[in-house]
């Protein structure tokens, strides 16, 4: 069965997407050969990424961040604009997503669950004010508030817990999806992965350039771009919605 088809026949779909989904946008992934697992720094980012790190190098922390983590220019590739779509004409209840960009939101998503948080949310540890992404990316150092306190991004760091809210959220969008769409993941990430066996609907799609540990599990599986396999869909208004 082809993806159109299953999209045609859904009432009921969830996206659950990975950093694949954003790279036709210019921002790398971790995990393939040109990702930022294999670029070159004082320390891995990995290590970088995580909560003990921030805490005791945050300058170091800030460095990197900048440079790989604030991609403020990239634009919403096909991927993110037919999602966008999708959910205006009624056929997607929700995308779940494991990125950290907000290109779902800028290409027009409402609903979207961000498992690892956002770039575009910035706290004073110490007071709780809001800062922009731009405020981080515009100051050197260890960005500090108005108050004193250091800013740290509301993004789940390694060793860090994923919000609870968010995360049941998603595990009821998925519960009650017809047709999961799952794309630009490696599925080796968890416990963002595991969020797959709650769904019980009728097909699972993966798009993926590489192989999964779930393309068993799957009634499609397809190893192209996510951007470009989207982007071919012709979406129909769901009748009755």
């Amino acid at each position: 069965m082809e993806l159109q088809e299953l999209v045609n026949q859904s009432r009921r779909i969830v996206f659950f997407g990975g950093a694949g989904v954003s790279t036709e946008s210019g921002i790398p992934d971790f995990r393939s050969q040109d990702g930022l697992y294999h670029q070159h720094y004082a320390y891995p980012p990995e290590v970088i990424l995580s909560h003990t790190f921030f805490m005791k190098q945050p300058e170091e922390f800030y460095r990197f961040y900048r440079d790989k983590m604030l991609p403020l220019e990239a634009k919403p590739n096909q991927a993110h604009l037919k999602l966008a779509e999708m959910e205006q004409k009624g056929r997607l209840k929700a995308v779940v997503t494991q990125n950290i960009d907000g290109l779902h939101q800028l290409a027009g998503s409402k609903r979207v669950y961000e498992l690892h948080g956002s770039i575009h949310r910035n706290y004073c540890m110490k007071c709780h004010k809001f800062y922009s992404p731009e405020t981080i990316r515009d100051s050197t150092g260890v960005p500090k508030c108005t108050c004193g306190g250091t800013i740290k991004p509301d993004v789940v760091l390694y060793e860090e817990g994923l919000d609870e809210e968010i995360l049941t959220q998603s595990v009821k969008a998925i519960s009650r999806a017809d047709l999961m769409i799952v794309a630009g993941t490696s599925l080796t990430v968890y416990p963002a992965a595991g969020l797959l066996h709650y769904f019980q609907g009728a097909h699972l799609v993966l798009i993926n350039r590489d192989a999964t540990p779930m393309d068993g599990m799957a009634d499609l599986v397809i190893h192209e771009k996510v951007g470009e396999v989207l982007g071919k869909l012709k979406i129909e208004p769901l009748e009755g919605e």
